[in-house]
């Protein structure tokens, strides 16, 4: 069985409740969640998104604010000047190019603003079920500290992982990634005494080799 498998599998068992994190109701809610959530966290989105969909719960009812309207709306946010911008500008791309629908294919998702392959690659699997890879910050550091990743950026890191991996268990294995990051295996001081895959884990036998 491949590493990739194997770390799969353990996760699986580990981490059963693994899910995506943002709430939401439609494809266009999740692609603005989604935007926000960059050096963010999921619990920080989806407190400012509670309020903002509860009035603005769809695309027409955003087209009708402000960047200054979203940027108060959405302060509590990091970056949240960059990311109203970004908002106002993608909702009126979607609403020209796209007939105010959300695309459902990849290139079309990254010509909007503020949307890259992570982006992207969320709403693909999240909304509309279909295969991709995102990667973040956790999928990102968890992986090549395993061993089963070693590019040097997210988009390739998502092209290795997919490469090595069965399609139907890319979007499981993003959220197991995502849950062991946050749990576990954390940036910082990683609790690799209390983790399920220490014993096929690069940086965990090179830590041992240290000591």
């Amino acid at each position: 069985m491949r590493k990739a498998d194997k770390v799969y599998n353990l996760l699986k068992e580990s981490y059963p409740y693994a899910k995506c994190g943002l709430d939401y109701k439609s494809p266009f809610q999740l692609l603005v969640s989604t935007i926000l959530s960059a050096q963010a966290t999921d619990k920080s989105v989806n407190k400012v998104t509670m309020e903002l969909y509860k009035q603005y719960p769809d695309l027409d009812s955003f087209l009708t604010l402000s960047k200054e309207e979203i940027e108060i709306s959405i302060k509590k946010i990091g970056l949240y000047k960059n990311k109203a911008n970004n908002i106002y500008n993608m909702c009126r791309e979607l609403k020209e190019k796209f007939n105010g629908e959300v695309p459902k294919n990849m290139e079309d998702l990254m010509s909007l603003s503020g949307v890259g392959r992570k982006t992207a690659s969320v709403v693909l699997v999240e909304a509309y079920n279909i295969p991709a890879f995102p990667v973040d910050t956790h999928v990102f550091r968890v992986t090549r500290r395993l061993g089963i990743a070693k590019e040097n950026n997210a988009d390739k890191v998502s092209e290795e992982l997919m490469s090595k991996l069965a399609k139907k268990k890319w979007h499981l294995m993003h959220h197991l990634l995502i849950t062991h990051g946050r749990e576990t295996c954390i940036a910082r001081k990683p609790k690799c005494n209390e983790c399920s895959i220490s014993a096929i884990c690069n940086y965990y036998k090179n830590i041992k080799k240290e000591i």
